[in-house]
């Protein structure tokens, strides 16, 4: 299913860019996302509620497109495709977004949007524990991409145990959001293993919807399986820790507000736009994107908002995409290792009667056996 289409006003330029363009788009609305639920968690809002409400708000946002426009490439739900389904919503939804906004409360925004740079490097590190890539260490690129990962997980290291000292802006911020009291050394060590254990899942939630597109090939049908699916493994989590009526009681404010955008933007719009990328590009074109939000988010938090920026999140944010660059470079034209990951081809490539083998960077090549 095309996202749009190919005509879009300047030609064959937009069509070849349409996924950089909307993949920035989408660290974007990542960007403002950070901010809307920290002011959401410190008015009172529970993680945990939020992510129960903001993926019922996404499902159904999305059922109607997902109903009408993919009535005929839908393929049939199957019992082995549901559980499928149901394990792919405990990654991406129900483990990975419970553990990766309860840090916010911890950590910061900035801290968070650094570590999300670690996915691609992560991602690299279980395709090959699972056999799904080869690495050639004799390859300049090879050598490469395990000196990106090492420094890459390095990074993390010195943003998970070291916060150092604090670097103080010299004028009034124009917008101020309430924060809760400064996080002690072992909340923000506690914050950052949610926030290091949430990548990782992360990690396996992109390697895990590239087969599931495969056999199921329908962006708009698997957002809003994940959407209601995880939405119910949250609520079953969250009933057990809040209980009373009361904890799931939301006003008309910030939590509203938080939970529509979360909902109907980033959990709706941006993983359907994660999901087409994914089946164009592969998963590692999805991730490389991740510094621009780190980027964005550390411009904001400081100069608009006058968020407290520390020594450590700075030298580990830079030191770990500075590794993932360098993955990337490892990857982008490494021709000779073949990806053994078979639904990184796009479901037309599937159907095509000469099979095809897509490189580390999304090419194909064609006529391979």
């Amino acid at each position: 299913m095309a996202l749009a289409s190919d005509e879009c006003g300047v030609g064959s330029i937009c069509k070849r860019f349409k996924p950089h363009i909307l993949m920035i788009l989408s660290q974007i609305g990542y960007t403002f996302l950070y901010f809307i639920t920290e002011a959401s968690f410190n008015h009172g809002m529970n993680p945990h509620v939020y992510i129960t409400y903001r993926h019922i708000v996404a499902g159904l946002a999305m059922l109607p497109f997902a109903y009408f426009l993919e009535r005929k490439v839908r393929p049939k739900l199957t019992m082995a495709l549901f559980a499928e389904i149901f394990i792919l919503s405990l990654l991406g939804v129900g483990l990975t977004l419970n553990m990766y906004f309860a840090s916010l409360r911890y950590t910061s925004p900035t801290f968070l949007s650094s570590m999300v740079n670690t996915i691609a490097s992560l991602t690299f590190v279980i395709a090959i524990v699972l056999r799904l890539e080869e690495l050639d260490v004799r390859n300049p690129r090879g050598i490469a991409k395990v000196l990106g990962t090492l420094i890459s997980l390095a990074g993390v290291m010195v943003m998970t145990l070291y916060k150092g000292s604090v670097i103080r802006n010299l004028w009034h911020p124009p917008i101020h959001i309430q924060g809760s009291a400064a996080a002690s050394h072992e909340s923000w060590v506690k914050g950052s293993i949610l926030t290091v254990a949430s990548c990782i899942t992360w990690s396996i939630w992109y390697i895990m919807q590239a087969f599931t597109l495969k056999r199921y090939p329908a962006q708009l049908s698997l957002t809003v399986w994940m959407s209601f699916v995880g939405a119910a493994q949250s609520a079953a989590f969250t009933a057990v820790i809040k209980h009373e009526p009361a904890d799931w009681a939301i006003g008309f404010n910030i939590d509203f507000w938080s939970t529509i955008y979360g909902g109907v933007v980033c959990s709706g719009l941006i993983i359907f736009i994660q999901l087409w990328v994914t089946e164009e590009r592969g998963p590692v074109f999805v991730t490389m994107f991740n510094p621009l939000s780190t980027l964005l988010v550390a411009v904001l938090a400081y100069f608009v908002l006058g968020e407290k920026l520390y020594v450590g999140s700075i030298v580990g944010g830079a030191t770990v995409i500075f590794g993932l660059y360098l993955l990337l470079w490892g990857k982008e034209e490494d021709r000779e290792a073949q990806i053994k990951l078979e639904p990184y081809l796009t479901y037309e490539e599937s159907k095509a009667s000469n099979p095809q083998i897509l490189t580390s960077d999304g090419n194909a090549i064609k006529g391979e056996p």
